[in-house]
């Protein structure tokens, strides 16, 4: 399962974002962030980790500098 989502988070990278506007308000971005937390923990916490990233990812958070921990 772990390879799965890392395969289409890579996906992703190479194929969907660069055709989309430069938007996220963290860095690194949300999509090298759940990369990193499932590599880290897993796909079931590392999953948990980048979906509650991508919440955070709203105009009424300042974002900034937040690595996997």
């Amino acid at each position: 399962m772990k390879k799965i989502f890392l395969f289409l988070i890579k996906i992703y990278q190479k194929i969907i974002s660069p055709w989309t506007p430069k938007s996220c308000r963290f860095r690194p971005t949300c999509s090298e962030y759940s990369r990193q937390a499932i590599q880290k923990y897993g796909a079931i916490k590392g999953g948990w980790l980048g979906l509650k990233r991508i919440l955070r990812c709203h105009p009424f958070n300042s974002g900034g500098y937040d690595p996997v921990e």
